[in-house]
C-alpha cells in the first residue's frame, strides 16, 4: 500500500495493493494503524455512498464548524475528485488538486478538515464512497461555486449537472466571508 502526498498540505492518494487471481481480487479499503502511520485518522464516525450519471459534479462542500476529513473511494464507475484547500492557516490554502479515482484501480483520496470536496463523473455511472471523521450537519454546512474563477479548478466538463442547491453556491470570496463570520461568532460566545 502506497501513501502519496499531493501538492496540497494533509490531501492524500492511497494506492492499495490488489489481489488479483482467477477467482477475483482481495484489497484492503482501510486499516487503521496503516493509515494513521500515513497522517489518515482512524476515527471516522459516519460512511455515504452517492451514484450519479455521467458529467454529474457534486460540490464543492464543506462544513463550517465541524468540519469533515473524508476518505474517498469509487465502488462502480470513474469520477475527477477535487479538493480545495480553504484553511486560512495553510501553506497550501486557495490551492487545490485532483484525482482520477476508479473502481478499476481502487485508489482514495484523503481529503481533511478544512477543505472543500467535490466530484465530476467520467463514466456512464459512479458509485462513490466516504467515510467522514465528523457527522454530517446541513445547518453547518457551506458550498462553493464549482466554477468561480478566484478558485481556478480545471474541471474536465465544462456544463455539468448540477443539483438546484449547487447551482446556487456562493463565489469562494463570499463562502470565505460567511466562514470567516461565523467561526468568529462561535469564538465571541
Amino acid at each position: 500500500m502506497r501513501f502519496v502526498e499531493t501538492e496540497v498540505a494533509g490531501v492524500i492518494v492511497v494506492e492499495p495493493d490488489i489481489h488479483r487471481d482467477g477467482r477475483g481480487f482481495f484489497l484492503e479499503t482501510f486499516h487503521a494503524a496503516k493509515y494513521a502511520a500515513a497522517g489518515i485518522p482512524a476515527t471516522f464516525v459516519q460512511d455515504n455512498h452517492s451514484a450519479s450519471a455521467r458529467g454529474t459534479l457534486r460540490g464543492l462542500h464543506m462544513q463550517i464548524l465541524q468540519p469533515q476529513g473524508k476518505l474517498v473511494r469509487v465502488t462502480a464507475g470513474e469520477i475527477w475528485d477535487v479538493a480545495l484547500d480553504v484553511r486560512p492557516d495553510s501553506p497550501t490554502f486557495m490551492h487545490w488538486t485532483a484525482s482520477t479515482l476508479s473502481a478499476e484501480t481502487f485508489r482514495q483520496l484523503y481529503i481533511p478538515p478544512g477543505c472543500a470536496h467535490g466530484f465530476c463523473v467520467m463514466t456512464d455511472l459512479a458509485e462513490v464512497q466516504y467515510k467522514c471523521t465528523e457527522l454530517y450537519d446541513p445547518e453547518d454546512e457551506i458550498g462553493i461555486a464549482w466554477n468561480d474563477p478566484a478558485a481556478a479548478i480545471s474541471w474536465p466538463v465544462t456544463d455539468p449537472l448540477l443539483s438546484a442547491r449547487d447551482r446556487a453556491n456562493p463565489s469562494l470570496r463570499d463562502a470565505l466571508a460567511v466562514v470567516a463570520e461565523r467561526r468568529a461568532g462561535v469564538l465571541r460566545t
